[in-house]
């Protein structure tokens, strides 16, 4: 699936480059702050609710800046580093396969469009959360696609600026822009339901020097 104009993938080198200088702070989670939790991972994955404090704590920030009847629906944060290995060596199989012409660049380019590198992956160091809008019973709106859909079985409407989506879910993708942006959050284009903060791509759009969250270590 070809790269829309302008985005930078989370394998480019302007992201790969960054130093990750980890400021300790701790993983916390966000079950506490009531907000809505994807109820089977809430059982079977745990770690999945865990963020970096400062990263729950703007999510916070993000629900007071919704508009009424709107909610988040917290579906993954915090990802062991093995897990987003495996999903990663998945995808990048299953893109050389379909076309054996690539590259081993040009897979791993492709890969990053809907999988991060496991070396500057943001869920890994607890900076990242996948998530999408509710209303007040818990319901999952109308956003374009799915969450986790890829940009080769959506046609690229996972994209977050995909013009090929329905009024209503362009109006919900930018209600959810609007509150995470103004807590401080940045999306990762590919995919209109990942937000993150302190990681390498949040330090490349905000002109960061660094990112302050590495791969979570001690603090798991």
């Amino acid at each position: 699936m070809p790269v829309p104009p302008g985005v930078v993938l989370m394998g480019d080198p302007r992201v790969t480059s960054l130093a990750a200088v980890d400021n300790g702070e701790p993983l916390v989670d966000v079950r506490d702050l009531g907000l809505h939790v994807h109820p089977d991972k809430s059982q079977r994955h745990p770690d999945y609710f865990l963020l970096r404090a400062g990263v729950a704590e703007r999510l916070g920030q993000a629900r007071r800046l919704l508009p009424e009847p709107y909610g988040l629906l917290i579906i993954e944060g915090y990802r062991p580093f093995a897990v987003q290995e495996a999903a990663f060596d998945r995808h990048r199989r299953r893109l050389a396969d379909a076309d054996p012409s690539l590259s081993d660049h040009d897979v791993f380019m492709a890969a990053s469009q809907y999988v991060s590198p496991p070396a500057v992956a943001p869920h890994v160091s607890g900076a990242a959360v996948d998530l999408t809008l509710v209303d007040e019973s818990g319901t999952r709106l109308d956003m374009g696609t799915e969450v986790d859909a890829t940009p080769e079985e959506s046609g690229g409407a996972c994209y977050f600026a995909a013009t090929s989506i329905s009024e209503t879910g362009r109006r919900h993708r930018e209600v959810l822009a609007a509150a995470l942006g103004g807590a401080g959050l940045v999306n990762y284009p590919t995919e209109w339901w990942h937000w993150s903060y302190g990681d390498r791509y949040w330090a490349l759009v905000t002109g960061a020097p660094e990112a302050i969250y590495g791969p979570v270590g001690s603090c798991a």
